[in-house]
């Protein structure tokens, strides 16, 4: 595994340098085309494949040690992202969307992430999140519509953990409250709490909602 990292991290340079000495046996006169075939084939491959497949393969380590720093490396190193296999180019907006997110850089996240979602997620669950992200921003930005349409999205392609799912219903919930369309905010706000979130913040939102909602007629 370590090895096959290896490979995919210096893929590009070890393919540019076989084609250098191919080129090179060839025009010393050193080899023919045949002989060298087996190197232009090779480093055709390898180039392809750095630029169509790219190096995502390398994030998850530093992803999950929390290096952030070795994560925006890696992606630095995707020099034409548009050329990219399509679900991989939508993995590679969302990620640079949820960085951009991490340093509260919200226009350019909602432009990753919209990029992302229109692409189409290569995980159902993952095209949720990203939904529900760019719903979230829109009810920051005061945009109830684009909101509601985002959050409902995410909820129909499905959203994978309880906790979010938690959020995109008391979202809607509220979005309902507004609306003064308040059976539907009440069952919304069922489903919410039905998701049985854990997070101190969500768990708090569900306690502040509820003070009210019982007393709400619908």
């Amino acid at each position: 595994m370590q090895f096959y990292n290896l490979l995919i991290k210096y893929r590009f340079w070890l393919s540019l340098a076989l084609l250098v000495a191919a080129i090179a046996l060839n025009v010393t006169g050193s080899a023919g085309f045949w002989p060298t075939f087996p190197l232009y084939f090779i480093a055709v491959i390898g180039l392809f494949s750095h630029f169509f497949i790219g190096p995502l393969r390398l994030i998850q380590g530093p992803m999950e040690a929390g290096n952030i720093e070795e994560v925006e490396r890696i992606l630095a190193t995707i020099w034409f992202p548009n050329l990219l296999y399509k679900p991989i180019r939508s993995t590679y907006f969302t990620i640079k969307g949820n960085l951009a997110m991490m340093k509260q850089d919200f226009d350019s996240a909602e432009k990753h992430l919209k990029k992302s979602s229109d692409l189409g997620a290569p995980m159902p669950e993952a095209e949720g999140a990203n939904k529900l992200q760019l719903g979230m921003m829109a009810l920051q930005k005061g945009d109830m519509k684009n909101g509601e349409s985002y959050i409902r999205a995410a909820i129909r392609a499905g959203i994978p953990d309880k906790e979010s799912e938690a959020v995109a219903f008391l979202s809607m919930c509220q979005i309902f409250m507004n609306k003064r369309e308040f059976r539907a905010a009440k069952d919304f706000f069922r489903k919410a709490k039905a998701c049985n979130p854990k997070s101190k913040e969500v768990v708090a939102q569900i306690k502040e909602i509820e003070k009210y909602i019982s007393r709400i007629p619908g």
